[in-house]
C-alpha cells in the first residue's frame, strides 16, 4: 500500500505522550523543568501546589519581571500545565491527591529525602495506590550519605562538585556557570528515566521508581575531564590565559578582536598561524601546544586584537577552521541561523502575551510549541476532579 505524503501531512499530529497524566509536586527548576518537557511531549501535567502561595517559584522574580499573576520565570518553566491546589498535610485533601495518583501515570517531586514519606506519599504508598505508576524524584545529594539533608541548590552543587574550579583563568577565583545548569541537567536526566520506565511499563505492565540527584547530574556533566583525572591525568589546572578547557591545548579559548570577541575551538596552531599571517605561530612545534598553551594564547591574543572580528572570521571560515563570533542576545536573535531554528514562541494568559523559549525537541519534523501560559493557582481543581473522577474514587 502506498502512503500518500500529502494526506499524512494533513493529519493533526498526535504527540508521543498524549494520554499520559503527570502529577508534578515539584518546585523551582529541576523537577518543574522535567515535567515541562513531558508536557511539551503531550502529557497532561497537573501541578499540585500548596493552597497557601503555591510553588515558591511564583514569586521568584528575575529583573522584576512578572507576567499575569506570577513571575515571568514561573511561566517559563511551568507553561502548558494545570494547577491543583491542595494541603498535603490535611488528611481529606491528601485523600483527593491520592485519588489523582490512582488515575496518574507519573508522579514527579523534588522534596528532600524523607519528606514525601512524612506526607504519606512515599514510593511504597504511591505504588500501593497505583502499581503501574512511575515515581520520579530529584534530590540534592541522594537518599543516603552524610550530605543527604543538605540544601540542594545549583550554585552550592557547582561548588561542591568541582565544576566551579574548571572555569575562569588560573589567577581568578573559582567561577560558576551563570546559568542553573545543574538544575536543568538533572531535570533532563529525570525525564529520560521517566520515559524509559514508561517504555518498560508498556512492555511489562510494571511501574517503577527513578531518582536523580543534583550532585549526580553535576558529576555526569564533568565526565570527560573527571575521567582523565580518575585515570592518572592529574589534578586539572586552569590555564592562565584565555582558559576554556583544563585539558585541551591552544588555541582553545575566547579572544579579543579590535571590535569584539571570537571563539577558537580545536585547530592546529601552525595552520592558524598561516591563515592569520603570524609566522611565530606557524612555526610553533606541535609537541608544545599543550605545555606552552599560555604563551601561544597570549600570542594569538596580541595578533587578533589588531583586526576586526569580521576580518578574522572571513579568513578562518574560508580555511574551514572552527571559529564563531561571541554574540550577546540582542545580536543572536537577529542572526539568520537563529531565526531558522524557530526557537522562540509566544505564550498567552488572558489578554497578556510573553515571549519565551520553545521546546528544543522536534517530533516528526515539527517543533513542539504550546501557547498556554502557566496556570493560576488552583484553577484546575474542579475540572481535574471531574475529568479524572476524583469524587467517585473517594466514594
Amino acid at each position: 500500500m502506498e502512503l500518500n505524503e500529502g494526506a499524512i501531512a494533513s493529519v493533526e499530529p498526535v504527540l508521543p505522550l498524549d494520554g499520559i497524566v503527570v502529577l508534578d509536586l515539584s518546585q523551582f527548576l529541576a523537577g518543574p523543568s522535567c515535567a515541562l518537557r513531558l508536557a511539551d511531549l503531550g502529557a497532561k501535567v497537573i501541578k499540585v501546589e500548596r493552597r497557601a502561595g503555591g510553588d515558591t517559584g511564583r514569586s521568584l522574580e528575575l529583573a522584576g519581571q512578572r507576567f499575569g499573576d506570577a513571575s515571568a520565570l514561573f511561566h517559563t518553566i511551568n507553561r502548558n500545565k494545570e494547577s491543583y491546589a491542595a494541603d498535603l498535610k490535611d488528611p481529606a485533601e491528601r485523600a483527593q491527591v491520592e485519588a489523582l495518583v490512582r488515575r496518574a501515570d507519573v508522579v514527579v517531586h523534588n522534596f528532600r529525602p524523607g519528606v514525601m514519606e512524612r506526607l504519606g506519599l512515599g514510593y511504597a504508598r504511591i505504588a500501593e495506590l497505583n502499581p503501574r505508576i512511575v515515581y520520579a524524584g530529584v534530590s540534592g545529594y541522594g537518599d543516603t550519605g552524610p550530605w543527604r539533608d543538605r540544601p540542594g541548590q545549583d550554585l552550592l552543587i557547582q561548588a561542591l562538585s568541582g565544576m566551579a574550579t574548571l572555569s575562569g583563568d588560573r589567577d581568578q577565583p573559582p567561577t560558576p556557570a551563570a546559568l542553573a545548569v545543574v538544575d536543568m541537567t538533572a531535570g533532563a536526566q529525570l525525564a529520560i528515566g521517566i520515559l524509559s520506565l514508561l517504555v518498560r511499563r508498556g512492555i511489562t505492565g510494571r511501574g517503577g521508581r527513578v531518582d536523580v540527584s543534583l550532585l549526580d547530574a553535576a558529576v555526569d556533566l564533568q565526565f570527560e575531564p573527571l575521567t582523565v583525572f580518575l585515570n592518572g591525568g592529574g589534578t586539572p589546572e586552569r590555564g592562565a590565559v584565555r582558559n576554556a578547557n583544563v585539558y585541551l591545548p591552544a588555541p582553545y579559548g575566547i579572544y579579543d578582536t579590535a571590535d569584539g570577541h571570537l571563539a577558537l575551538a580545536m585547530m592546529p596552531v601552525n595552520v592558524l598561524g598561516d591563515v592569520i599571517g603570524n609566522a611565530r605561530l606557524a612555526a610553533w612545534p606541535a609537541d608544545q601546544w599543550l605545555r606552552e598553551r599560555d604563551a601561544i594564547k597570549a600570542e594569538i591574543g596580541r595578533h587578533l586584537a589588531t583586526g576586526t572580528s569580521e576580518h578574522w572570521l572571513a579568513l578562518l571560515d574560508a580555511a574551514g577552521l572552527w571559529v564563531a563570533p561571541v554574540l550577546d542576545w540582542s545580536a543572536l536573535i537577529e542572526q539568520p541561523g537563529f531565526k531558522a531554528l524557530d526557537a522562540i514562541q509566544t505564550i498567552r494568559s488572558g489578554d497578556e502575551t510573553m515571549r519565551t523559549t520553545s521546546s528544543p525537541i522536534r517530533i516528526d519534523g515539527n517543533r513542539l510549541k504550546a501557547p498556554r501560559a502557566a496556570p493560576r493557582l488552583g484553577e484546575g481543581n474542579e475540572r481535574i476532579d471531574a475529568e479524572l473522577g476524583v469524587a467517585e474514587m473517594q466514594a
